[in-house]
């Protein structure tokens, strides 16, 4: 498999508190990642920033390289037009829009990326159907349970066809059924798009199921 994120030295602080401590991590393409550890320990914060969502320090050894790119090295203009075509992002809250059904959803990242309507609607709902919510598109999130919500999420992280997935928790508000079915659709979606996955989750089960489990704590990899 080819290496599809790199990172050196990754340090982050905000004030006074120093969250990230010298990480060095490789994830390869397709490889689905559990990134572990007890609260407080920068899971999240990791996360947000192989993600591009925050910024390390800005330390002269340092290196953040994703599909070949090096994103130290981007504008912040360069930023929003980078996560669209390249990655996708799924939260433990769905953060679905109310007012709009599954389908608009779902199709949001591809209007962001000024696709084409009738190709990204018919993406969509190809999407939808893979995930078996054909017969919910037309629905509004109130109208979905929890698993649907987060099944739409899912869709949704999908319409540009990202090299990678980042979760944040992605389970941790549904029951154990509906989390298992979710875990099981990460892999089913590796299988049919070679999707690298990043996932940060408490739950044993997904952890379990992962790859790989990267351990961290009080902001460093325990190997």
């Amino acid at each position: 498999m080819d290496k599809i994120i790199s990172c050196e030295n990754i340090n982050k602080t905000y004030d006074e508190l120093t969250v990230l401590k010298g990480i060095n991590l490789e994830i390869q393409s397709g490889e689905i990642v559990a990134i572990v550890g007890p609260s407080g320990a920068g899971k999240t914060t990791l996360l947000q920033i192989i993600g591009t969502l925050d910024k390390p320090d800005q330390i002269d050894n340092s290196s953040l390289i994703i599909n070949s790119i090096d994103v130290k090295r981007m504008n912040q203009s360069s930023f929003a037009s980078f996560r669209n075509q390249y990655l996708g992002f799924i939260f433990q809250f769905h953060e679905l829009l109310p007012e709009f059904t599954a389908l608009e959803n779902v199709c949001i990242p591809g209007w962001i990326g000024k696709r084409k309507q009738k190709e990204l609607k018919r993406s969509a709902e190809e999407l939808l159907s893979l995930i078996g919510l054909s017969d919910r598109i037309h629905h509004k999130p109130q109208e979905l349970s929890g698993g649907e919500q987060q099944r739409v999420a899912v869709a949704r992280a999908l319409i540009n066809q990202p090299k990678i997935i980042f979760a944040d928790e992605p389970s941790g508000n549904l029951d154990t059924e509906n989390a298992n079915a979710l875990h099981k659709l990460f892999f089913d979606v590796r299988k049919k798009f070679g999707t690298t996955f990043v996932i940060v989750t408490h739950n044993d089960s997904l952890a379990n199921m992962a790859d790989r489990k990267i351990i961290l704590r009080d902001g460093e990899i325990n190997t």
